[in-house]
């Protein structure tokens, strides 16, 4: 239906034309289009077509519109026009210490210990069972910080001691020898002894035990299984007596409490020295035995302090310094 000429003039006002009576009905028509189409092309022109993705997306035009305002306020505090100061900022946020993000067990245990004392080893030993938070007897831990470099091979500290006390563990003990040393290694206390049969648990990654002995002999059949049992740190090494033509020996020292120490890559080393059900003369002695051995591997050529600092840990608790 068409519009009467009231109606058009009334449209026409909308678009801001100056129209009136005098106008024609098709003069005002023609003016209308004319003012709709113009309408048209300039919001099209102010509103460019969006993509999907990429640098025309919504999304990246606002980044980019972000970033500039960012530059233009770094350039007006730069040049002055506005202070930084006045900037809201968000409050910092709060960096909590250690032992603030500890348990409250941990917290209890902590406060038994003078942060600012170095203990006697006597003393330090003592503590351990009131300092352990856990609800077993875990093991007793030495620490000892050395001046060394692991990267230099001579500085890579690293060997076995055998602790007069034992660890308060059996371990599971290996041995890959010929036929004729069988019976000596079993006799010694060794679980699992073999050579062709213990090679198919290998084949099949059958793993059951904690230590392996090997003899010289028969070290380059175990090369092809470096990638089983290398990760685990079950890889005989002369360097820590279980490649050794006496297994029987290597056996008897795994089985009494021989523990394998190394210095990791922050020149510290971490180990056992008995469980916390142990007697405070037993822990002693086992520590005395491992910070002696310590001592004693320090490199010829090292400059500076060896042993930077000791401490004595519960497997589970706060750790006390000790007089190095």
């Amino acid at each position: 239906m068409a519009k009467t000429k009231a109606e058009l003039l009334e449209e026409a006002k909308t678009l801001n034309l100056e129209l009136t009576e005098k106008n024609t009905v098709a003069q005002i028509q023609e003016a209308i289009k004319a003012a709709s189409t113009e309408s048209i092309k300039v919001e099209t022109e102010e509103k460019p077509k969006l993509a999907k993705a990429g640098k025309r997306s919504a999304k990246a035009i606002k980044e980019a519109e972000e970033k500039v305002a960012k530059e233009e306020k770094k350039e007006k505090i730069a040049s002055g026009e506005i202070e930084e100061d006045l900037i809201k900022k968000g409050p910092a946020p709060k960096t909590r210490s250690k032992l603030e993000r500890r348990s409250k067990k941990y917290k209890e245990a902590y406060k038994l210990i003078d942060p600012e004392k170095v203990y006697s080893l006597t003393e330090a030993i003592e503590l351990l069972p009131k300092l352990n938070i856990a609800k077993f007897d875990g093991s007793a831990e030495l620490h000892i910080n050395l001046g060394v470099d692991p990267k230099h091979a001579d500085q890579n500290i690293r060997g076995t001691v055998v602790l007069p006390n034992g660890t308060g563990k059996t371990k599971v003990v290996a041995v890959f020898a010929p036929a004729d040393q069988h019976k000596a290694a079993k006799d010694a206390g060794a679980d699992v002894v073999g050579e062709e049969e213990f090679l198919a648990q290998l084949d099949k990654e059958q793993i059951n035990f904690e230590v392996l002995i090997a003899t010289p002999q028969l070290m380059s059949k175990l090369s092809k299984y470096a990638r089983i049992l290398g990760p685990k740190g079950l890889m005989p090494n002369p360097k820590t007596g279980t490649v050794t033509a006496d297994v029987a020996k290597a056996v008897t020292e795994a089985k009494a409490g021989k523990v394998e120490y190394r210095v990791d890559k922050q020149g510290i080393i971490h180990m056992p020295i008995g469980k916390l059900n142990f007697t405070s003369a037993k822990l002693k002695e086992n520590a005395e035995v491992v910070l002696k051995v310590i001592n004693e591997a320090k490199p010829a050529g090292l400059k500076g302090e060896y042993v930077r600092n000791v401490s004595v840990a519960p497997s589970m608790g706060p750790s006390v310094k000790v007089q190095s």
